[in-house]
């Protein structure tokens, strides 16, 4: 058995659980890879805007029960809302153990006061037109699910992936770039606060940049997202990096005890931990 790899706190957001895009399995090898002291869901986990009971694959539900275990051993967990899964901000405050759901989080990373948040909020689309961004939503998963059968037939034929909906992004970027400027609202926002690294989720941009505002140096980060980039912020040993999973094709997938049991018994075995939990 691999020695899990020892990581002090871990930052991931965009997983999108209950849509076709999600890569849930191979968000499963990531997190059976590593032992995080921390971990920071940064919004966006579950789709709820976009979430389909017809359509919960056991490795989202596998997802959903290996956090619970985390939970269940101790681990610090923070679960930071996004717009994806806004409906969870009703319970904002609550607190089991060490999981604690919040709109925005800040730590201090060794002297470095450190801000939390999924950014939705510096969206300008989502301030002013909430219907618009839902729309979108919709499109971006169907864009997904197209691209996905465009893999899977060029895997076949030996040649390399694609990303439609990455191809689309670089183009329209240029054309908002006036009206949405995310990162740089994100960072001034934060060297007004003293804060000396910002880190956000929600536009599926993996990025780490160091700013300087008015003399004050400081870091924006990005998680990215477990649709298209696979890539999580990883800090450890004082210092930021981006974790970038790379797909293998195992064509000899071995079975763990999971991989037999339904969903039902997943959720079951779930409520059994949280029941542990609150006693």
């Amino acid at each position: 058995m691999n020695k899990l790899r020892k990581v002090d706190l871990v930052v991931i957001s965009d997983i999108h659980l209950g849509t076709y895009g999600c890569q849930s399995k191979e968000l499963l090898k990531y997190l059976k890879s590593i032992d995080p002291d921390k971990i920071v869901l940064n919004g966006d986990i579950i789709d709820i805007w976009q979430f389909n009971k017809r359509y919960w694959p056991k490795s989202h539900m596998k997802v959903v029960k290996h956090f619970m275990n985390l939970i269940s051993s101790g681990k610090e967990i923070h679960y930071l809302v996004g717009n994806h899964d806004e409906m969870l901000r009703k319970f904002i405050g609550f607190q089991v153990n060490n999981f604690k759901i919040a709109n925005k989080l800040v730590l201090d990373l060794d002297g470095k006061k450190s801000w939390f948040f999924h950014g939705d909020v510096f969206d300008i689309t989502m301030q002013y037109s909430k219907w618009l961004t839902r729309l979108g939503g919709v499109g971006y998963d169907f864009l997904i699910l197209l691209n996905s059968a465009i893999n899977f037939a060029l895997e076949k034929m030996g040649r390399e992936r694609l990303s439609l909906s990455k191809t689309v992004k670089n183009k329209v970027k240029e054309a908002v770039k006036f009206i949405n400027k995310f990162e740089e609202t994100a960072v001034s926002i934060a060297a007004r606060n003293n804060y000396q690294h910002v880190v956000c989720g929600h536009i599926h941009h993996p990025n780490i940049e160091k700013y300087n505002i008015d003399g004050k140096e400081l870091y924006y980060l990005n998680s990215g997202d477990w649709v298209e980039s696979l890539t999580a912020l990883e800090y450890n040993n004082k210092k930021w990096s981006i974790y970038e999973h790379i797909v293998k094709r195992d064509k000899n997938k071995e079975l763990d005890e999971e991989s037999i049991k339904s969903n039902s018994e997943l959720f079951e075995e779930m409520v059994k931990d949280f029941k542990i939990l609150e006693q």
